[in-house]
């Protein structure tokens, strides 16, 4: 297909800065609804505030909340000054997918919008798909659409060209299929100003989101990666992590990348005994504090300080995430950063 991108918006040198550059704000949403949460719902009430709360001692947090009713309930586990809440309907809390992603331009900043899908038409919920350009609205950036399924999640930029991805989510034919890998990384390159893509073959065992490279790998500076290393005799995805390790140190010898290991959760499970996508690369890194979800398992302490020496200039806090991985994600997963 003909690229549809207009002459404006391929001169607006749109690029999203990597996470570790300065942020106005975090935003995030509440999580409230007990049809889709269960018997979780209160314990990732929990994990959310304590998230939040740390978030906000780093730099300021805007949360969603898909009702007028539900806002005594968020302000009840929320209260803090640096927190602010806004009303706007969503199906769930994974913001890092179902909304915009804020990118700089010669202009100042703007909102990219994609299309969302549910993941591949998996989990299909009210206003998901509604949230990206509703939420740009709330923060009053000027927008830019694109005509391309994508997640925010299904990709991790280093903020001068580089990026990683997976083809198991970005190429699968559940998102685009009338489009031609090509024409997806031009999308790419124009909305998000990546020149080069890193690929990887697939995700974590039982993820949803089809491989998200948030859960498996991400730059912690410009020329630095980290992944992860199998924990425990019984891991269940020790061979995808040795894969990954194997396709990043190639980049590594011939891009001068340095990779770097830490290690997993290993086998987590829930309450039925299904194993679940745990994972300690859903960190979200603020302005001050580098958050890791962990999970009660034995190489929770050596993941956080492990991740640790790779922010010097930040605190690095691991936070339980039990509750809201039951949910399908984690820290990274449900959050959005704004930058300056």
């Amino acid at each position: 297909m003909a690229n549809p991108l207009n002459q404006e918006r391929v001169t607006t040198n749109l690029h999203q800065p990597a996470e570790w550059e300065r942020h106005k704000s975090t935003w995030t949403a509440w999580p409230a609804s007990g049809e889709y949460w269960l018997d979780q719902l209160s314990s990732a009430q929990q994990e959310f505030s304590s998230l939040v709360k740390c978030i906000a001692q780093s730099e300021p947090v805007n949360v969603l909340v898909a009702s007028e009713d539900l806002l005594p309930q968020a302000r009840k586990h929320l209260s803090h000054s640096n927190i602010t809440l806004h009303v706007l309907p969503y199906g769930d809390i994974w913001l890092r997918d179902t909304g915009p992603v804020f990118v700089k331009s010669n202009e100042g900043i703007k909102a990219c919008c994609y299309s969302f899908n549910g993941w591949g038409k998996k989990y299909i919920m009210p206003f998901d798909d509604e949230v990206s350009r509703r939420m740009a609205t709330l923060t009053g950036y000027p927008t830019v659409d694109f005509p391309l399924v994508f997640e925010g999640g299904s990709i991790d930029v280093n903020g001068n060209g580089w990026g990683l991805t997976t083809r198991e989510c970005l190429l699968n034919a559940n998102r685009n299929p009338n489009l031609q890998k090509e024409e997806i990384v031009e999308y790419l390159k124009q909305s998000l100003g990546v020149k080069e893509l890193i690929w990887l073959d697939r995700g974590l065992l039982n993820d949803h989101t089809d491989g998200h490279i948030d859960n498996i790998a991400r730059f912690v500076g410009e020329r630095r990666i980290v992944c992860m290393h199998a924990s425990g005799t019984d891991d269940p995805n020790e061979d995808v992590f040795d894969e990954h390790y194997k396709v990043l140190t190639e980049y590594s010898d011939k891009m001068g990348f340095e990779v770097l290991r830490i290690p997993s959760p290993g086998r987590v499970v829930d309450e039925e005994g299904v194993i679940i996508p745990a994972s300690h690369m859903n960190f979200y890194i603020t302005n001050h504090v580098v958050v890791v979800p962990v999970y009660g398992t034995p190489y929770d302490d050596a993941a956080v300080q492990s991740l640790a020496s790779l922010f010097p200039d930040r605190k690095t806090i691991g936070l339980r995430s039990n509750h809201i991985i039951s949910g399908g994600g984690s820290f990274h997963c449900i959050t959005q950063q704004e930058p300056i």
